[in-house]
């Protein structure tokens, strides 16, 4: 069984602690890979050894470090093929989606090519009788990243770019589910340019977490997965002192008005409810149609439409909608709530409970569904899912549906089909939850925007790439500077305003 490994200082290494976790294919069930688990000593050594090569990359100018991003992309862009197969192949997703995952990554990588102008500083010419004053944004020094198993490119991307381009050194922690990718962009970035050291690898579990949280070199932690995971990393980390962003669990509704163009708004949800097998933060987990007529409606064009989904594994060809989930634990979980939502009363319109693939009996595969009729009392509804499951709330007015999205524990991204300005610019208004689409399903924004939930789907205060990122990663200095233009006299010893 092939054995993966670390990437520190510059190369792949073998892991020591004797410990390791199955890597599936989730198509066919089988064990691919072995993955080491860092120990405490292990993950420790990784952050040392970034603290020692991360003074001379900070002080290495913005626009050198942007020339390493500006190669970074070239090389993803000469592997995409590459690293979208690795990527399917452990995740399950399609090569599409696959291509999708890389391609948002790089876009936010592509930003930090403009690094130098993110990070000027700002300057008050004679504050005071010869006195200038400035700022100087400086990097935290060696920062820890613990990213999910959904986007293996994508997520670490958003967050070690932005890291690298402001001059800190970074210690990533992939998901053990799917770490061939993180480590195949570590070697990229070397080849980019990027100093040995740099950029660390480690793979691992709680163990390897714990030590990043505790670690007293490491100054910031970035975190994407679940709620109650963010809580605990968010509340270690910074009673440790470090500063924080963790990105936690989402239930996105999707309100439906009566106004909307049906057709649209069916695609949209089955595009944003089934795709990559539901396991999206931005996954559209709740239609919310507005009345009961557009209610009828809407699950009448839905039913044809998420029936006819393709199911199959990433080798099966571009047109396969989705692939398996990433673990069997997970498909007995969404089986389980799915089937909780039977048990509570809604109805299954569309049922796949039955659904194995011929010739991937083993895979972890799970057939889309829709629900009607789902309450807010019941689990499905409360949940996230993290599986290919649309669930169908009816809401009797506008401002039930609002109050629906307002009123869940998480705010992660909403989205409202209507062709009514005054409506949609109302709902952008009230709705409190950190990203809005207006007609548009998934509402992830663009690198040079900000990405970020509200509620319990984030903690800290400021969000993943975009300006946000550029905050995060660096410290503020100011400097007060005054150059005496004759000789003067004696001393002072009073705090004197300026003039």
């Amino acid at each position: 069984m092939k054995e993966l490994g670390h990437f520190i200082n510059g190369k792949l290494v073998s892991g020591t602690s004797g410990r390791f976790d199955d890597v599936f294919n989730p198509a066919t069930g089988e064990v691919q890979y072995q993955c080491p688990m860092a120990s405490a000593a292990e993950t420790t050594d990784a952050i040392e050894k970034a603290a020692a090569a991360q003074p001379a990359w900070g002080a290495t100018n913005p626009q050198k470090r942007a020339r390493v991003m500006m190669k970074m992309v070239a090389l993803m862009n000469r592997d995409m093929d590459k690293l979208a197969e690795a990527l399917s192949r452990e995740h399950g997703k399609t090569i599409p989606d696959a291509k999708g995952d890389l391609q948002r990554g790089l876009e936010v990588v592509e930003y930090c090519i403009g690094a130098p102008q993110m990070l000027k500083g700002e300057f008050t010419d004679s504050a005071g009788p010869g006195i200038d004053m400035y700022s100087m944004r400086q990097p935290l020094g060696v920062v820890g990243s613990i990213m999910p198993f959904n986007f293996p490119a994508m997520m670490p991307l958003w967050h070690v770019g932005p890291a690298l381009a402001c001059g800190n050194a970074v210690v990533l922690k992939p998901s053990e589910r799917d770490p061939s990718v993180p480590l195949m962009l570590a070697e990229l970035f070397v080849e980019a340019g990027l100093p040995e050291g740099v950029f660390q690898v480690v793979n691992g579990d709680k163990e390897a977490v714990d030590t990043i949280l505790d670690s007293e070199i490491i100054q910031g932690v970035s975190f994407v997965g679940s709620t109650p995971i963010a809580q605990y990393i968010y509340s270690r980390a910074t009673a440790n002192g470090k500063r924080a962003q963790c990105f936690g669990g989402a239930k996105n509704h999707m309100i439906v008005m009566p106004d909307a163009d049906l057709d649209q708004a069916a695609d949209a949800l089955v595009g944003a409810g089934f795709g990559a097998a539901g396991e999206r933060c931005m996954a559209i987990s709740v239609a919310v149609p507005v009345g009961e007529e557009t209610a009828d409606k809407l699950i009448e064009k839905l039913i044809p439409r998420i029936e006819k989904l393709k199911v199959g594994p990433y080798t099966a060809g571009d047109d396969v909608d989705l692939g398996p989930v990433v673990t069997a634990a997970s498909k007995e979980r969404i089986l389980g709530l799915i089937q909780s939502g039977v048990d509570q009363g809604a109805t299954l319109v569309v049922d796949n409970r039955d659904f194995k693939l011929q010739g991937y009996e083993d895979g972890f595969f799970v057939g889309a569904h829709l629900f009607d009729h789902v309450t807010p009392d019941m689990d499905i509804y409360k949940q996230e899912i993290f599986g290919p499951v649309l669930s169908t709330v009816r809401a009797d007015s506008y401002e039930d549906a609002l109050k629906l999205a307002m009123d869940h524990e998480y705010g992660n991204g909403t989205a409202i089909f209507t062709r009514d300005g005054d409506t949609a610019r109302d709902f952008a208004s009230r709705v409190n939850i950190g990203m809005v689409g207006i007609n548009v399903p998934i509402p992830v924004p663009l690198a040079y925007h900000t990405f970020g939930g509200w509620k319990k789907s984030m903690f800290g205060d400021l969000n993943q790439h975009g300006p946000d990122s550029f905050k995060f990663y660096t410290r503020t200095k100011t400097v007060t500077s005054r150059w005496p233009s004759g000789i003067k006299e004696g001393g002072e010893f009073n705090f004197k305003a300026m003039d």
